[in-house]
């Protein structure tokens, strides 16, 4: 029985050890994790040049080099576990702490350093891109960006940070 505990609480320790987070927050003040700011929300509801909002990343792990963004709709399925956008943010250096800058939602054209991992899946419901800002026409739809630190094709730790309802 002692082996067993001893194998059940070793194994408990290394996934826990896998399940490392990090810091972030929204770095501009018109996003206050509550409530989507007017205009950011996708075009079909008068969003004007809506687009992510920038981020401030602390306590990255050793190595990271690459931030992974999947945008969601928690309150839509479909829309939900990265349904509203997956992008990756190339790091040009591996310090502990970063900021992402904004990039704007409804177009394929991403500047440097992001690049698509995958398009929102509502190309029917708004204008097709890899980001689509929140899309809910103010159904109170809670938005959260699920952030990940990498390097290269190991995720290192993950965090959620809540965008608003919209």
């Amino acid at each position: 029985m002692k082996a067993k505990s001893l194998v059940t609480a070793l194994g408990l320790s290394i996934l826990s050890t896998s399940a490392l987070a990090f810091d972030a927050k929204l770095s501009n003040s018109a996003w206050d994790g509550k409530t989507v700011p007017a205009a950011e929300q996708c075009q079909k509801f008068g969003g004007l040049s809506p687009a992510t909002p920038e981020l401030s990343l602390m306590g990255l792990p050793k190595g990271t080099n690459t931030i992974v963004m999947e945008y969601s709709d928690r309150d839509s399925k479909g829309m939900n576990n990265g349904g509203h956008g997956q992008i990756s943010y190339k790091l040009t250096s591996t310090e502990p702490s970063a900021e992402i800058p904004a990039m704007l939602g409804h177009t394929f054209d991403l500047p440097a350093p992001f690049t698509m991992i995958a398009a929102h899946r509502g190309p029917g419901w708004d204008k097709a891109g890899a980001y689509m800002p929140p899309c809910s026409g103010g159904k109170d739809h809670a938005y959260y960006v699920t952030i990940k630190a990498v390097e290269g094709a190991n995720v290192l730790a993950t965090t959620v940070l809540e965008l608003g309802k919209y």
